[in-house]
């Protein structure tokens, strides 16, 4: 079981000026799933993210190693990802031993560049931007595809219940929507995955999915025409081999939530994603199912972590709150009529742009 850590803010400072030789002028917790985040500003100048990883996290030092190095080679590439700065004995990540309430264990830290802007779930979702969004998420994917390293191995994560590969291990904890009249719709979507996903997804184009491609892990700010760009994209902790049209997914699912018309989101992204990778017929006969396994996916391991996070509820829930009404109308309105939605709106959009 996974022991999220809970620093306070002065042995945050502590580690930023022992490791790092850092004096942190301010310090201060941020909101997180499992591991533990602090905006660090310096007294020598700069502003940083101090990232804790969570126990069991902490003991894949490789994950965590081919993670930053995918955040340095999307850098490379002119994505806005963050970089991982070394510290005075020039690692790039650290393993520290502590006790934050739960005994002595050890917590692999680092210290990123922190990313202006806010996040894109408090901006206005223009077409614009939601084609944006899809466009980032693809040329994303395709960098990751190309990337090398010596452990690459350790993202076929065969058990990692984010993967859009693994919803039908969401079984086991159906029983936190018991007496929710969700639970029947998450259980049909869960059959129509089995029934209509699993048999295609050997026609999938296989990849390295960021995996979380969230309104929450995906910075924007202010453009010359009055919108926004994306100017950072946040969290690589849930990166493993899955598919192209999963990542999609993932991102028209997220962008939906703080969309006033949630079914309107999915056309723009969709369109952006399919000017770099437009998809094959297995996958846009999947993408429906696949946007309402990922809602399930959320729904039901969101309910399940405040089970064990009772205190961090108000961010473990943020998605949930909103997500299961626009379930319920996807739900309501079919696979016929939100697959018409999306790749008419998504052509509209691409003939217009």
């Amino acid at each position: 079981m996974a022991t999220k850590p809970d620093f306070s803010p002065a042995q945050g400072a502590e580690m930023v000026k022992r490791l790092f030789g850092l004096t942190a002028s301010d310090v201060r917790s941020l909101p997180s799933y499992d591991d533990q985040n602090f905006y660090v500003a310096a007294g020598e100048g700069g502003e940083f993210l101090l990232k804790i990883l969570n126990t069991e996290n902490s003991k894949e030092a490789s994950l965590a190693a081919v993670q930053t190095h995918a955040m340095a080679v999307l850098r490379q590439k002119g994505l806005p990802a963050q970089a991982v700065l070394p510290d005075a004995a020039g690692r790039l990540m650290s393993l520290e031993e502590a006790d934050c309430g739960h005994g002595r264990q050890k917590y692999l830290v680092r210290l990123l560049t922190y990313l202006p802007g806010t996040t894109i779930s408090k901006v206005p979702l223009t077409p614009r931007l939601l084609y944006e969004t899809g466009q980032m998420a693809a040329r994303m994917d395709q960098i990751l595809q190309e990337m090398e390293h010596p452990h690459l191995e350790v993202l076929h994560r065969e058990k990692f219940i984010w993967s859009l590969s693994n919803v039908p291990l969401l079984e086991p904890y159906l029983s936190v929507l018991a007496g929710d009249p969700l639970l029947e719709v998450v259980k049909s979507v869960l059959h129509q995955y089995n029934t209509s996903v699993i048999d295609k997804r050997c026609s999938f184009r296989s990849c390295i999915n960021h995996g979380d491609f969230n309104d929450l892990n995906v910075l924007v700010q202010p453009d010359e025409s009055g919108g926004h760009r994306i100017s950072g994209i946040l969290d690589f902790g849930d990166m493993n081999s899955g598919y192209y049209v999963y990542e999609l997914a993932i991102a028209i699912m997220y962008m939906m939530i703080e969309n006033p018309e949630p079914t309107a989101a999915g056309g723009p992204v969709l369109a952006g994603w399919e000017s770099v990778l437009p998809l094959n017929e297995a996958e846009r006969d999947c993408l429906y199912v696949l946007v309402l396994s990922r809602f399930c996916q959320s729904l039901v391991l969101s309910r399940h972590a405040v089970i064990l996070q009772p205190a961090n509820a108000e961010y473990l829930l943020v998605t949930s709150r909103k997500g299961g009404g626009v379930l319920r109308q996807l739900w309501a309105l079919g696979k016929q009529r939100v697959e018409e939605l999306w790749f008419q709106s998504a052509a509209e959009l691409r003939d217009a742009l």
